[in-house]
């Protein structure tokens, strides 16, 4: 009975035994699959989001790239713009320099009034005895009344009038007797010369030291001169 009992015994720890190792075993074995599996899983998990990243990185290059080409093109499109600017303005200036310019032929031709600042220069003849003296070396000559507008012309006088006739480059003067004839239209002394332009300047160029006023005066003929803030000059086709 005895002896019985005790292989029972030893039969039931030998089981005893195996189940505890086939226990450790298992669980060894469900320890290593969960810690495999799970590192795959977080591998899988790490390559994909690296793919991704490496998605958004690439992404982000092209886009940058595509940045900077826009930023060229506006650049040149906005040096286009600068360059049509400047081009316009120069086209402006020209224009306004040639409206200017006609301007000032118009005034110079006569065929528009002239208003604006000038002189007022008046020529008289001196006091003679006709039985003395020779009256032709007291009287305004046309050569006197050309001095002084041919000086005005020079010192950038716009328009000239000669007792009220507006003159131009074309018109004529001549002398005779006490009378002077200005593009056929006769006029007797004293000879009022209006011209429009910087009467500061007009007034300079005719006073200079030994210019037109000085030899006028060498010749007998008495010179005034006026500077006017406001002078009026009228057409040729619109004279009374």
């Amino acid at each position: 009975m005895t002896k019985k009992m005790n292989d029972a015994y030893k039969k039931r720890g030998k089981h005893i035994i195996f189940s505890v190792v086939f226990l450790v075993l298992g669980f060894i074995l469900a320890f290593s699959y969960r810690t495999f599996g799970s590192n795959k899983e977080v591998g899988k998990f790490e390559s994909m989001a690296f793919l991704q990243e490496e998605e958004y990185r690439g992404s982000l290059i092209d886009q940058q790239e595509r940045n900077k080409e826009l930023s060229d093109e506006i650049a040149a499109k906005q040096e286009d713009i600068r360059e049509y600017e400047r081009s316009f303005s120069m086209r402006e200036e020209d224009y306004a320099d040639l409206v200017e310019e006609a301007k000032d032929l118009r005034l110079l031709l006569g065929v528009i009034p002239a208003i604006g600042q000038g002189v007022k220069i008046t020529l008289k003849d001196a006091d003679y005895d006709p039985v003395d003296q020779n009256p032709n070396d007291y009287i305004v000559h046309e050569s006197h009344i050309l001095r002084v507008v041919n000086e005005l012309r020079i010192a950038g006088a716009q328009g000239l009038a000669i007792n009220g006739q507006r003159i131009t480059s074309n018109s004529y003067i001549k002398c005779t007797g006490p009378v002077i004839t200005v593009d056929g239209r006769m006029y007797p002394a004293p000879f009022v010369i209006d011209a429009i332009g910087d009467m500061n300047v007009l007034s300079s160029a005719l006073q200079l030291k030994g210019g037109v006023i000085d030899g006028l005066i060498r010749d007998n003929i008495v010179v005034t001169t006026e500077q006017l803030k406001d002078l009026r000059l009228s057409a040729l086709r619109n004279e009374s």
